[in-house]
């Protein structure tokens, strides 16, 4: 029989004087359960007080000793026993929960709403336009675990004086995010007659796309596996920002809403680490476990919950498992034989997909059935009794109870995994079915079963025809009780800042070093250069505080190792030992309120932490300049996806793509010569891509980012190779001015001769030395003069190109405007060489705006190899003498000189005409 409440209240009340006496074991989870039958009550105390009395006599070390020997002789025995892992049963059993706050029936009649209008806004898209798309089962198997969330513990930007909760919300689940969001009036009807239909105006996007609705969708979550390792990050940051004195986060918790069969993503799981071993009490993981991914179960063989279960203690994280509603807690208490907790821990996930969908005498025979034991312990039960043995994510109770203890900081992250049925409520032709997810509209019939389930006011003649939406109205009880409880906890969500605080910029006179070049001898990389200006901002009083250096694990590759002793790398715990470089002034340094992230070696975490800090602006009202400086091969290329998020993030910073170029990074090889960053960084839209030679190009793209960014709040981010090769800097010449360099193309030199011969030789990073020295050698052996053009960014010419031939293509009366580059070559002659340590692809994007008699792309298609820089040139056929030898074959081929003079040149430089194309060797 059920727990009377006057039993239940007495439990409480002991739990509370326990706590009250020793917090510690106050805590539920080092509390006795009454949850199972106990067969034997006196032996279990005997157990108890056994253990007892060797912590008492011996010490905790002699304890733990005793009991890895039993648990390994249990092992040993076969006795399936592990430290991560627990009976699948409830971690909170019922005389544990905590006494509901709220109106019960009211929130479940909310939920009922929000329901149906989600339904119904993808239901009455793809009944308008075929294929449209859309999610029904996600939010349906969902719906109570966010109803708990916004009706008792999701803090609202106005919530005291903090940012409120970050929540990563599901994106498959964004229906039912909009539908409450219509019913607290900040979304119309009309935006949900529009789901789906952007294009013009007004539409809803798909998913959460901060981009599409930049005051609403605070995170990009439908990637999967992006939410997990961001959400982790974010909360790490929010701690930075706290113990940097930059923010207050202290009430701000951080809640990731995710699927089971998103958890297989290795982003999903490859942070779970970091969050344990720096305390992040303020990170919730709400896993939905369905048992479903796209197209059947996710684990049919197994039990998804367990394995999860296992993964996150193994991480070190608290795990609160919802797997059963409170109709099992009468059986579990009932269960003296044990067979029911044996039958519960051994029955596979793919079972339990099946029980969801073939009713109840299915269940009491394959599930029940198993035992006489189970068969009796049911007996009593009928058919609509058992085909009500909720599953606990449907269970508002036990999730309230699940998510208060997930509130309470123990200095621990947790994952709450809620077991439910995909696709709940929606009927028959829905719930728990392999296309569920597939499935994108209700039909009539389906309709009216659902609104009868749901208990709506509406009739069958205005389903018949266009399902409508549903709204109570603003002055009744639901609506009156959902805003009362929002208003309670600061204000709607998800909410998005559109701005941050202003910067105020460090002056121009920061930069001016940097146009004077190196003095004498001295040889510098412009990574070093890159480094020297990143000193000087975080040394500027005002700015530099907002500074965020951002490093996988490469500091001392990089040359930054000087930044550690001097900013502090962020630790929660500070530094908790003397490191092994104490006595030398460049020492290792951590500390509480460190100004460096150093992630190890974690690009995607690093990108994660540029994420967070790029959009602190949004998040915090704070304005940060993350600075992510990482290996290039290493980086555009293997966190891609994270890098579009930003974009669709609208977030802010630099990437810095260091140890850049195929040929530059000598001696590394195949995998580690990147040759192609600077091509993949042009597919993001709002990226802004540089590749600079020079100090004096890099500090006026440090400069001109900074302006765009965070003073005229440009939506823009900068990607920028730097190299490791060390030369001497030159100054800077006077056709280098700070728009030049930031449209991407200005004249380095002029020929030294008027001649006969003219070329245009156009190179950017590590390979404009190389075409300076063709240039030399041009002038001096084959009398040719040349032009040198300096082009940082291929890119930005592109992109401002296609900006002017789509003008005059839509105002065919007006006067054409010309692309910049166009102009700049208008009446040059000869042909345009453009060289990179790039994929030829890269100078090619400029080829048709080029007016030039002829474009020769030259670059580094093909893998890398280990060699030195000299001999890997060589190879591409990139450096000074093959620059030469395509100037003179494309003015042969101009008719401007013989063609033997290119053969000659061929076989001056030793130049091998048969060998095979580097592309394909």
């Amino acid at each position: 029989m059920a727990m009377e409440q006057d039993d239940r209240k007495a439990i409480l009340e002991a739990m509370d004087a326990v706590a009250a006496e020793n917090p510690a074991e106050g805590d539920v989870y080092r509390t006795f359960k009454k949850q199972l039958y106990d067969i034997d009550p006196e032996e279990t105390s005997e157990w108890i007080e056994s253990l007892d009395r060797v912590l008492d006599s011996d010490g905790p070390t002699r304890a733990s000793f005793l009991l890895r020997k039993v648990l390994k002789r249990a092992r040993m025995r076969s006795l399936r026993m592990e430290f991560i892992q627990t009976p699948y049963i409830n971690t909170i059993s019922s005389e544990q929960e905590p006494e509901f706050p709220g109106d019960e029936w009211m929130e479940k009649r909310i939920r009922r709403i929000v329901r149906w209008n989600a339904a119904v806004m993808v239901t009455r898209a793809n009944n308008q336009f075929s294929g449209l798309g859309g999610h029904i089962s996600t939010y349906a198997s969902a719906a109570s675990l966010y109803e708990v969330g916004y009706n008792h513990f999701f803090r609202g930007p106005g919530y005291e004086d903090g940012p409120g909760d970050f929540v990563y919300f599901q994106g498959h689940a964004a229906p039912g995010i909009y539908s409450r969001a219509y019913l607290e009036g900040h979304l119309k009807e009309d935006h949900l007659k529009l789901f789906r239909q952007e294009v013009g105006g007004g539409g809803l996007p798909s998913y959460s796309h901060p981009r599409r609705m930049p005051d609403f969708w605070q995170f990009p979550t439908v990637s999967m596996g992006l939410a997990p390792i961001n959400s982790i990050y974010q909360a790490r940051f929010n701690r930075y920002m706290e113990n940097r004195g930059l923010a207050k986060t202290s009430n701000s918790r951080v809640w990731a809403f995710l699927g089971d069969g998103e958890m297989d993503e290795p982003e999903s799981r490859g942070a779970l680490h970091l969050a344990a071993n720096e305390n992040l009490d303020n990170l919730i993981f709400v896993v939905n476990c369905n048992l479903q991914r796209l197209d059947g179960p996710v684990r049919g063989n197994g039990k998804i919950i367990q394995e999860l279960e296992a993964t996150f203690r193994g991480n070190g994280w608290n795990v609160i498992k919802v797997i059963l509603g409170r109709e099992w807690d009468e059986l579990l208490r009932s269960d003296a034989s044990g067979h029911l907790i044996e039958r519960l821990n051994t029955v596979v996930d793919g079972w339990w997909q099946r029980y969801s969908t073939e009713g109840p005498a299915f269940t009491r025979e394959h599930f029940f059935g198993h035992s006489e034991e189970l068969k009796q312990l049911v007996a009593n039960m009928s058919d609509e009794e058992i085909w009500h043995l909720r599953r606990g994510g449907h269970d508002y109770r036990k999730l309230y109870a699940a998510y208060k203890l997930a509130t309470e900081s123990n200095g621990k992250p947790t994952a709450v995994l809620v077991k439910t049925v995909k696709g709940w409520a929606l009927g028959e032709g829905f719930e728990g079915k392999n296309a569920t997810h597939q499935m994108k509209a209700l039909n009539t019939s389906q309709l009216k079963s659902f609104r009868d389930k749901l208990e709506l006011p509406i009739d069958d003649k205005d389903i018949e025809s266009t399902p409508p939406f549903y709204h109570p109205g603003k002055k009744s009880p639901e609506i009156e009780y959902m805003m009362e409880r929002r208003n309670a906890l600061g204000g709607p969500m998800p909410r998005r800042r559109v701005k941050g605080d202003k910067l105020k910029l460090p002056k121009a006179a920061l930069y001016k070093e940097f146009d004077k070049g190196t003095d004498g001898d001295q040889e510098v990389s412009t990574t070093m250069a890159f480094v020297r200006i990143l000193r000087k901002l975080t040394r500027d009083k005002e700015f530099g505080p907002r500074v965020v250096p951002i490093i996988p694990d490469e500091a001392r590759t990089f040359g930054m190792e000087s930044l550690f002793n001097e900013m502090g790398i962020y630790s929660p715990n500070g530094q908790l030992y003397e490191p092994v470089d104490h006595n030398l002034i460049l020492r290792y340094k951590e500390a509480k309120d460190g100004q460096i992230l150093e992630e190890g070696i974690t690009e995607a975490g690093a990108m994660a932490d540029f994420t967070a800090a790029g959009t602190s602006y949004s998040n915090h009202g704070v304005s940060m300049v993350p600075f992510y400086i990482f290996y290039s091969m290493f980086g555009f290329q293997r966190v891609g996806d994270l890098i579009w998020a930003f974009g669709d993030s609208i977030g802010k910073g630099f990437l810095l793509g260091a140890t850049a170029g195929r040929t530059t990074l000598m001696g590394e090889g195949l995998q580690h010569d990147d040759g192609h960053s600077q091509l993949v960084a042009t597919t993001v839209p709002n990226a802004r891509a540089y590749d600079p030679a020079f100090a004096y190009e890099m500090a006026a793209i440090v400069r001109d980012g900074l302006d765009r960014m965070y003073a005229k709040n440009e939506d823009c981010f900068y990607y920028i190779t730097c190299y490791n090769e060390s030369h001497s800097m030159p100054s800077k010449p006077k056709g280098a001015t700070l728009d030049g360099i930031t449209k991407g193309m200005y004249l380095y030199r002029e020929p030294l001769k008027r001649r006969r011969l003219e070329a245009q030789l156009a190179g950017s990073g590590s390979i404009l030395r190389e075409v300076i020295r063709a240039s030399d050698l041009l002038e001096k052996e084959y009398k040719v003069a040349t032009h040198v053009w300096s082009c940082p960014s291929w890119q930005m010419l592109r992109a401002e190109a296609l900006e002017a031939e789509r003008w005059n293509r839509l105002h065919p009366v007006r006067k054409e405007k010309v692309p910049y580059v166009t102009a700049l070559l208008d009446g040059r002659k000869g042909p345009f060489i453009a060289s990179s340590d790039w994929m030829k692809t890269l100078p090619d994007l400029i080829a048709r705006f080029v007016p030039c008699t002829r474009f020769v792309p030259l670059g580094t298609d093909g893998y890398g190899l280990s060699d030195t820089r000299k001999s890997l040139r060589r190879h591409f056929e990139i450096d000074a003498e093959h620059i030469v030898v395509a100037t003179l074959a494309a003015l042969a081929r101009d008719g401007k000189i013989e063609r033997k003079v290119v053969s000659q040149a061929i076989r001056k430089y030793k130049i091998d005409p048969d060998r095979q194309d580097p592309a394909v060797s």
